[in-house]
């Protein structure tokens, strides 16, 4: 069965992004994936993890994207911590380049969810542009 864990708090911690989860976190055992996908349902981006040999995702809402253009920024992947344990997401900052450049005046994702990826994103946009 597919988990969706939602990412709900974020820190900068010894020059390394973190992000947690308000789960309980006693079951959870994932492997990350190293892909990144659009939920423009929910105006989420997923970071896609194993567990248990089936996929899960990482919900990242609109309200965290701020501290992803941070992130893409520092050119450092962001780490997830789960039972303690800081578990790096690898190809993150790759993964989220090429999705977002998709997603630029792509209708085909919703006007909605375009708007605001390019909102959230533009100083990724312009500097691309320079």
């Amino acid at each position: 069965m597919r988990n969706i864990y939602k990412i709900d708090n974020y820190q900068y911690v010894h020059n390394n992004h973190h992000f947690s989860l308000n789960e309980n976190q006693k079951e959870i055992q994932i492997v990350p994936a190293g892909q990144m996908l659009a939920d423009s349902d929910h105006l989420a981006l997923i970071y896609v993890v194993e567990e248990g040999g089936e996929f899960s995702y990482l919900q990242f809402s609109r309200e965290l994207w701020s501290h992803l253009v941070d992130i893409m920024k520092s050119n450092q992947n962001p780490y997830v911590t789960i039972n303690g344990k800081a578990i790096e997401l690898i190809h993150f900052i790759e993964e989220l380049e090429m999705l977002i450049f998709n997603i630029e005046g792509n209708d085909n994702y919703g006007k909605e969810f375009v708007d605001a990826i390019e909102e959230a994103f533009k100083e990724i946009f312009q500097k691309d542009t320079l």
